[in-house]
């Protein structure tokens, strides 16, 4: 005869009446890691205003270009900077062996003496670059002119990022399966997706152009690293990332600044394509059943890199940074947190809230490849 009794399945095929077997424990895989901001870490200081300011300072100049091509036999050269050098001087032009010496100068050109020691004269093009070598002085003459450089005040904005939390009465009095406290739950999730999004903005985020103060109506933003990167930008027209082209934009940042690139941030695609540097040079031995295809550093003639992965490069990107020159700022007091409401109902409510903005240090030391292909 068949069973007529109470059976699991009585209630219905959804088995209403019978605890879910799962863990106890929710396992979140969470594609918001911010891979960037856990490398550069905590800042060592805070902003105290909402306009974030500092001082960047620079040595004197030690080049300038010519303005009209000369022959070999010229002694008046017109330059872009006529102040890079002072009566004295030695200088020689990129690429030629000749050394000249500063006789004189006036508002536009400097006077030469050609073949300096000996050396072959050469005709120059316009736009070719000339180099201060050292200045010679004369034995007992009087001290020279002074030349400085003004130190520049530098400016930020900070942005402030939030999040609401609301959880039912009844939703905290009952057990929930995997949780806890739904309340602290709730603001864990928040606070991840504004990491989320300090990272993203820190990358790309950029100022208002209009009142970039803010208002009441305008809301204040951050200048994020790539919008605030004008000197070493490298748009590569669609070519594939190489080893060759990375190294060649590594090595002008490097002559533009005394900055150290110690840092390349990509995403995904660009990775493997850096990934890609050492395939042809890998090699396996007839016992070895373990496959790697990672680069995690690359090191150059200037200097070693820690490759970084982030989801909010753009694909078409590489960025390169010193590290030490990047810092993440919080606002005084205003570092993530969380803030309870007043309740006015049956509800526990409360506000994530941080200010953060970005200090991004002597931009010329830093550099972007972008429009690299992506297929």
């Amino acid at each position: 005869m068949a069973f007529t009794g109470k059976a699991t399945f009585s209630a219905g095929a959804q088995l209403p009446e019978i605890a879910e077997d799962i863990s106890d424990v929710v396992s979140i895989v969470s594609p918001y890691e911010t891979a960037l901001l856990n490398y550069l870490g905590d800042s060592k200081q805070v902003a105290t205003s909402t306009i974030h300011e500092w001082l960047e300072d620079e040595l004197r100049s030690y080049s300038t270009k010519i303005s009209t091509a000369v022959n070999d036999s010229a002694t008046q050269i017109d330059v872009e900077d006529v102040q890079v050098f002072r009566i004295g001087d030695l200088l020689r032009a990129q690429d030629s062996q000749e050394v000249m010496m500063v006789q004189n100068k006036s508002s536009s050109t400097i006077t030469v003496a050609r073949g300096y020691g000996g050396s072959l004269s050469a005709p120059y093009v316009q736009n070719t670059k000339l180099l201060k070598i050292g200045s010679a002085a004369l034995e007992g003459e009087d001290a020279p002119s002074s030349l400085n450089v003004n130190r520049i005040r530098k400016t930020n904005f900070t942005q402030i990022f939030t999040a609401a939390v609301e959880v039912s009465g009844s939703h905290l009095a009952c057990n929930t399966v995997g949780i806890t406290d739904e309340l602290d739950y709730q603001k864990q999730e928040r606070l991840r997706e504004m990491m989320r999004d300090l990272e993203n903005s820190v990358i790309n985020g950029i100022a208002a152009q209009a009142s970039p103060q803010g208002s009441s109506t305008i809301r204040r933003t951050m200048q994020g690293i790539i919008p605030a990167l004008k000197t070493n930008v490298f748009d590569v027209e669609d070519s594939q990332l190489t080893e060759s082209r990375l190294n060649e934009a590594l090595r002008v940042i490097w002559e533009q600044s005394a900055g150290n690139v110690d840092t390349i941030v990509v995403n995904g695609f660009q990775k493997r394509m850096i990934n890609r540097f050492v395939s042809e040079g890998r090699g396996y031995g007839a016992n070895e059943t373990k496959f790697s295809d990672y680069v995690g550093v690359y090191e150059s003639d200037f200097g070693i890199c820690r490759v970084i992965m982030s989801r909010w490069v753009p694909r078409n990107s590489a960025l390169m940074l010193d590290s030490s020159r990047v810092a993440v700022v919080p606002m005084s007091g205003r570092s993530f947190h969380y803030k309870p409401l007043a309740s006015q109902g049956d509800y526990e409510s409360g506000q994530l809230i941080g200010e953060y903005t970005l200090e991004l240090r002597n931009e010329n030391a830093h550099g972007l490849l972008t429009n690299l292909a992506i297929d």
